[in-house]
């Protein structure tokens, strides 16, 4: 389905979206298409230095990322490259993606993913699809967030495309806001392989992809 009905300025606490008895008070606050990203397969949004990696394909497999003094130290120093201007904190963001995947692929096996996995490939695994890599890179956008990573740009909705007729295939991706300009940015790991750098580009062009 589209993001779009959501008003991109609506904002809720995530502390709304508990799925059991005494779950943590969260201090991120998201919209309600990106906080539909956790409540659609029920499982906790990310919290300031904590999140549920999914993989498996629409987080049927799930691990829990504790971000550690050093993983902070490490991502701030990836960010802090990018202070400079709007496209120059895109490039990090692109860096701290790939931290990301490097991180998390001896964990997961995930190290042996592919570009476009999908279930076809048979090895759900090792890889993630589209909704996997959507909320993952969400997530850690919103930690970064959250920690004062980010200085150019806020979290968008998620975006959507596919048009059977044009044999488009359905996709959806992760998307930065540009503060300045207001232009949305795709973040989009999935149609990259292990550790290279997710596409970025403006969602107004990364919708006529295929």
């Amino acid at each position: 389905m589209s993001f779009g009905k959501f008003q991109r300025g609506a904002l809720v606490a995530a502390a709304m979206f508990g799925f059991a008895q005494g779950s943590p008070a969260l201090a991120i606050e998201m919209s309600p298409a990106v906080a539909d990203l956790y409540s659609s397969v029920s499982i906790y949004p990310p919290s300031a230095s904590s999140m549920t990696v999914c993989y498996g394909f629409t987080c049927r497999r799930r691990h829990i990322l504790d971000l550690s003094t050093a993983d902070r130290a490490a991502i701030g120093k990836i960010m802090g490259s990018g202070k400079a201007s709007a496209a120059a904190e895109r490039a990090a963001v692109q860096k701290a993606v790939v931290w990301f995947d490097r991180r998390l692929g001896p964990v997961l096996g995930t190290d042996r993913r592919v570009a476009k996995a999908d279930i076809r490939h048979r090895d759900d695994a090792h890889n993630y699809d589209c909704w996997d890599t959507t909320r993952n890179v969400t997530s850690l956008l919103l930690i970064m967030q959250n920690w004062g990573m980010l200085k150019h740009h806020t979290i968008g909705n998620p975006h959507y495309r596919g048009n059977a007729l044009a044999l488009q295939t359905p996709h959806n991706t992760a998307v930065l806001r540009d503060k300045a300009t207001g232009t949305e940015w795709a973040v989009d790991m999935w149609t990259q392989a292990y550790l290279q750098p997710p596409a970025v580009m403006p969602v107004t062009q990364w919708v006529k992809e295929n």
